[in-house]
């Protein structure tokens, strides 16, 4: 299959996150499986407009608003069958491929719905405007393309929210790799990993930590991750917290089994591949009750709590104290069998395509 996948990002920019790992951890797999794939994604300073990663064909054009723009001039610039198909990746914003795109099958990817995320991102009224007119209506415009989601709860927002029916659940993977054998440090050790922005909630975890701090003076919270936040949570550090920034695998790979207990504070997710990340690394995770994170805490063997500081607070106590058992496991599949997968998905989508049949025909906005 020649395969075209259009995300705003790609794993080079510095917003990068747990999407960005999805989509190119699938697209290496399926070159591997003698695939071809292409990923368009925005500009990135310092990268090449164009190059080859791992067997992926990287295009990179246009900024956090034109990419969507260049996406379109860069499909006009292919000649007809180039591609068999599209995979168009929505956050947030979506790309609006079938309003423009009518001769090759279209597969709609994404992570998680924005909803509340609005109104974290984004000043007033453009989060009202966003959370309730513009998601809905650029979602309008894919309710007959095939979508694939990450997780059970984020199907069912899309089912519920958005009257999504035809949805398939193409789980995160893991790629195996032995587990470093180091001992857990020797105080009390609570780590957070993501974005310092606002739907990851970075100031919650941090309050929770200090209703930690209060029975065990002695523990110690590393932030692990970067973002707009980054300067206002520095102002005033509380003592045992330690931002760490963006660190390589090599240095997480050394941290997260050495920490005791990973936090989840996000608004919500597709997943969490951060929780996966630490269970498989032999470390738990307690974070919120919020779709996506309902799932992958589930799934690692972790904690859900009620979405606020107090409640993520106590079960730390309670943890440390010994009396929160939690045992981390392996919840996710190798990411070459989720590519496996994708590619019979895939394939299905192609065969059942008929040019111009079901799609959304509304106006080039």
């Amino acid at each position: 299959m020649r395969i075209l996948i259009f995300n705003w990002k790609d794993t080079s920019h510095p917003l990068a996150g747990g999407a960005e790992v999805f989509t190119e951890e699938l697209a290496r797999t399926l070159v591997l499986r003698g695939h071809e794939v292409t990923l368009f994604a925005s500009a990135v300073t310092g990268r090449p407009e164009r190059e080859t990663n791992a067997g992926i064909d990287v295009v990179r054009r246009g900024g956090r608003l034109g990419v969507y723009r260049a996406a379109r001039r860069f499909w006009r610039e292919q000649p007809p069958g180039r591609f068999d198909v599209v995979i168009d990746e929505i956050n947030t914003r979506p790309f609006l491929t079938p309003r423009w795109i009518r001769d090759t099958p279209i597969v709609a990817l994404i992570h998680q719905l924005a909803r509340e995320i609005w109104f974290y991102e984004t000043p007033f009224p453009v989060s009202v405007v966003g959370r309730y007119v513009l998601e809905p209506w650029w979602l309008r415009a894919y309710r007959r393309v095939p979508a694939m989601t990450v997780s059970e709860s984020s199907a069912e927002s899309l089912m519920l929210h958005h009257g999504w029916r035809d949805i398939t659940v193409l789980p995160e993977g893991f790629t195996p790799h032995a587990t470093p054998n180091v001992a857990k440090e020797s105080r009390p050790t609570v780590v957070f990993l993501g974005r310092l922005v606002g739907m990851k909630r970075p100031d919650h975890a941090i309050s929770a930590f200090q209703i930690l701090v209060q029975e065990f003076p002695e523990a110690q919270l590393w932030m692990i991750g970067d973002g707009a936040q980054l300067s206002r949570l520095r102002k005033s550090i509380p003592p045992g917290v330690q931002f760490l920034g963006r660190i390589d695998r090599d240095e997480l790979d050394a941290r997260l089994p050495r920490a005791h207990v990973l936090i989840a504070t996000s608004v919500r997710e597709g997943w969490g591949l951060n929780v996966s990340e630490a269970a498989i690394r032999g470390t738990p995770s307690i974070g919120y009750n919020v779709p996506g994170l309902v799932d992958s805490i589930r799934a690692s063997g972790g904690a859900l709590v009620e979405p606020t500081p107090d409640a993520l607070g106590d079960s730390l106590v309670r943890f440390f104290r010994g009396e929160l058992a939690l045992m981390p496991r392996v919840s996710t599949r190798p990411w070459s069998e989720v590519a496996g997968d994708l590619e019979r998905r895939l394939s299905e989508v192609i065969a059942a395509f008929c040019p111009g049949a079901g799609r959304a025909l509304e106006p080039e906005a």
